[in-house]
């Protein structure tokens, strides 16, 4: 896939005090349809996590003109991929109209996974389609045979969730009752489904009568002219960084565990092409598309590298010029290009490596620039079950979350310890919020001493959590990596330790053959889960670690003992 061709023709200019203004009330516009969907949304994923993301998206392209401080970075590339699919529908069925609103969770046309539930809302200016206001948000359950969705034996997308296909669910301005119905059959939780969707309702209205505001106090032919400018910047700002590296072919290569059906490593490969003012990413050495839910769909593996490159670029703008500087070369059937109906429920197990070897390929070029790798999973953890409810027994629970760990060293400093995936501005729901939600207790949250590389800037550390169960049954469903090794050093520095993931049953302690992904785990009252997670991987030679910072990690308990280079943390 080539990228995009920008013409060469410079947009209308716009003087520098009104670019500036229209650029922050625009990226106000999708904040406060963030805000509007954290504190509306029922499911804590969303509420708390904040697992979602809101943006403007261009009438003809439907690529990213804007998008929020707060959501998903990685929904910057994707949700360009979702627009574009639902007006291709629309236009199949008589166009998109005012008072329409499209809602979709195809993850080969819109990237990500089923859970990520993406909203489309065109939106006219006297008559003419102006732009695009688009929500995607993880809800926290769609069917499938594993409640909260991260089955690691799935073989089909249709094991993991029900497909929704572009679909109305506003029309005219009115809500589809025939859509809803279908989408609250196919929920173990259809209040906490309900209250998503209307949160998600709520934020596109919201962002409608935002831009009502603006273009009464701005023409809309200056607005448009804000979009393309703000574009252009980020096109020519990604091209002035990538002629100031040096020119030269860049490779590296990383492994998944498996796929959670076949214990086989899976390969991520890159050579990272720079030549002048042109980059390119070359995925094809990359293993080809698995049996398991760790394989992601196109739009997904272009959405990853965008990530990755505003990490090495943070000072670039967030909207598709980004990605007009770039070249990808993505052959199709791959694990990173896979074809309907290979199952996708693991997609960020797979982005997470994507960016750790294009941190490692562009390492070689600008080590300065570049983080070690981060922790490597988010460690997907379901438990569910049934609870008494008034009189009611049988009342279904599912508690879904994510996990922390160690984030890389960097040029500057170390990493950050328990910190979030770095596919995200995501939070770690608190352990006070699933305590009150979920019949659980968590035992243990701590950091992971030892868990860190070793380096001139250590890796951050990882975590501890334990979770015992507090009603008399439930199952337990684990969707991790980086089991099998762990996350890389960069510039000599040293790895961070694999991942551990441990489950009680009776007196004894087990460990999933497939070292982090297991489904139907069966616990007892008092049973206990335990998760150690990776810590990040360091930057820079050992031996030239300020003393003082060691001795300073050694008094605080990050570090107990001197380690060799690449032995990583505990093991």
């Amino acid at each position: 896939m080539s990228a995009a061709n920008l013409s060469q023709s410079t947009p209308p200019a716009l003087d520098p005090v009104t670019l500036a203004v229209l650029a922050g009330r625009l990226e106000q516009i999708a904040d406060e349809m963030d805000a509007t969907l954290y504190r509306s949304a029922f499911n804590p994923i969303i509420a708390e996590a904040h697992d979602a993301c809101h943006g403007l998206y261009d009438a003809k392209s439907g690529d990213t003109l804007v998008q929020g401080k707060s959501g998903l970075p990685i929904f910057v590339g994707v949700m360009a991929f979702a627009v574009r699919a639902a007006a291709r529908v629309a236009g199949e069925r008589g166009g998109m109209q005012p008072g329409d609103t499209w809602l979709f969770n195809d993850p080969y046309e819109g990237g990500t996974h089923a859970n990520d539930f993406k909203l489309v809302r065109p939106y006219f200016k006297d008559g003419v389609l102006f732009c695009y206001l688009a929500s995607a948000a993880h809800w926290h359950d769609v069917g499938g045979a594993v409640p909260g969705n991260y089955n690691p034996a799935a073989t089909e997308c249709w094991q993991e969730a029900v497909q929704i296909p572009p679909v109305r669910i506003i029309k005219d301005g009115e809500l589809q009752e025939d859509v809803l119905a279908i989408l609250r059959a196919n929920t173990r939780l259809p209040d906490s489904l309900w209250g998503d969707l209307n949160a998600q309702l709520a934020a596109l209205d919201l962002g409608v009568k935002r831009l009502d505001a603006l273009l009464q106090d701005h023409a809309p032919s200056v607005v448009l002219q804000a979009f393309a400018a703000l574009r252009r910047r980020a096109f020519l700002l990604m091209r002035e960084h990538i002629q100031a590296l040096p020119s030269g072919v860049y490779s590296f290569d990383d492994m998944l565990d498996n796929d959670g059906v076949v214990d086989e490593p899976l390969r991520i490969a890159l050579d990272l092409h720079i030549e002048g003012e042109r980059l390119s990413l070359d995925f094809s050495r990359s293993s080809l598309q698995c049996a398991g839910p760790v394989n992601i769909s196109l739009a997904t593996a272009v959405a990853a590298c965008y990530v990755a490159l505003k990490h090495v670029f943070p000072d670039v703008p967030a909207n598709a010029g980004v990605l007009d500087a770039v070249e990808f070369i993505i052959p199709p059937g791959l694990v990173i290009s896979c074809e309907r109906p290979r199952p996708v429920g693991g997609y960020t197990e797979t982005i997470l490596r994507m960016i750790d070897v294009i941190f490692s390929a562009m390492a070689q070029a600008a080590p300065e620039r570049v983080v070690a790798h981060a922790y490597g999973t988010i460690n997907a953890l379901s438990i569910a079950g049934h609870k008494r409810v008034g009189a009611n027994p049988r009342v279904p629970w599912v508690m879904f979350s994510f996990f922390g760990g160690g984030h890389g060293g960097h040029a500057h400093g170390d990493g950050l310890s328990h910190a979030n995936a770095p596919i995200s501005t995501a939070t770690i729901p608190p352990l006070e919020i699933l305590e009150a939600a979920y019949p659980v207790m968590f035992t243990q949250w701590a950091l992971r001493p030892d868990s860190g590389g070793v380096g001139q800037y250590r890796g951050g550390l990882g975590a501890i959590y334990e979770i015992e169960l507090l009603e008399a049954s439930a199952q337990a469903f684990i969707f991790g990596e980086r089991a099998r090794s762990g996350p890389k050093g960069i510039a000599a520095g040293g790895d961070g330790a694999k991942n551990i993931f441990e489950y009680q049953q009776g007196e004894q302690w087990c460990i999933p053959p497939m070292g982090a992904k297991m489904r139907g785990i069966e616990l007892k009252r008092g049973e206990r889960l335990r998760l150690s997670t990776p810590g990040g991987g360091a930057w820079g030679r050992p031996e030239d670690r300020d003393p003082g910072a060691r001795a300073h990690d050694e008094a605080m308990g990050y570090v107990s003992a001197p380690r060799s280079t690449h032995e990583g943390g505990a093991a």
